[in-house]
């Protein structure tokens, strides 16, 4: 409530302070661009461009019956290592050590290997990092894609949290401090907007003399521009 009091009274009246006009362009809070890191044919494709997806949720497959059943293979031997650990487990103290070792080397041996397979089978399904938006597809059922030659198949990004990355002129840099107003318009749009500076970046960029910052706000469209001024307050 104090954040929205703060906006309003220094868009209405400035407090005596000075306005930096800065550009920006509008970004996702959150994007990814998504690949199989592992090789093979695409068996199953979920999304399309625009499909909104939660966190985890399945996207993409790639055939696995060959992993499937090394999986299987893999259960069976552990299944029945841990059958024979348990037996020598018993009489422990009644047979040599080395051989009770063997019996335990086994064992741990089968755990290891059914838990590789499940992280190969793990890497032919592709799975949403966070909640958001399919915004570019380029891959289909049937395709096929290498491990060795990672590409991106899918991009996401958040579905409605968006932030403005501002620019303005160096020789600002003493005056801008996170916290402070930024009033601004986005092009084609004649509304006007408020917003709290949340981040500044820490370098000026030296081929066009600018300075970064970020102002954080929500459902406009990513690439969209505007431009607008920063008001520095004058706490004297």
């Amino acid at each position: 409530m104090k954040k929205i009091i703060l906006i309003l009274m220094i868009s209405i009246f400035g407090l005596n302070g000075e306005e930096v006009y800065a550009t920006f362009s509008v970004e996702a809070a959150k994007s990814a661009n998504l690949a199989f890191t592992s090789g093979g044919i695409v068996s199953e494709v979920t999304v399309e461009v625009a499909t909104a997806v939660q966190k985890g949720q399945v996207l993409a497959r790639l055939h696995s019956d060959d992993l499937k059943a090394l999986f299987g293979i893999n259960e069976t031997a552990l299944k029945y290592a841990k059958l024979d650990y348990d037996r020598q487990k018993k009489v422990k103290n009644l047979i040599d050590k080395a051989k009770f070792d063997q019996y335990a080397f086994k064992y741990e041996n089968a755990k290891a290997q059914l838990k590789y397979q499940q992280s190969l089978l793990d890497k032919t399904i592709l799975l949403a990092p966070f909640d958001g938006v399919i915004y570019e597809k380029s891959v289909e059922v049937g395709d096929a894609v290498s491990g060795a030659m990672i590409r991106t198949v899918l991009k996401i990004q958040s579905q409605h949290k968006r932030k403005l990355i501002l620019e303005f002129d160096q020789k600002y840099w003493k005056s801008i401090k996170i916290g402070q107003v930024f009033n601004y318009s986005i092009d084609g749009d004649s509304k006007k907007y408020s917003g709290i500076i949340s981040k500044i970046y820490p370098l000026a960029d030296s081929g066009n003399r600018k300075i970064r910052a970020e102002v954080e706000t929500k459902d406009f469209m990513v690439g969209l521009f505007g431009s607008g001024t920063i008001i520095t307050v004058d706490k004297k």
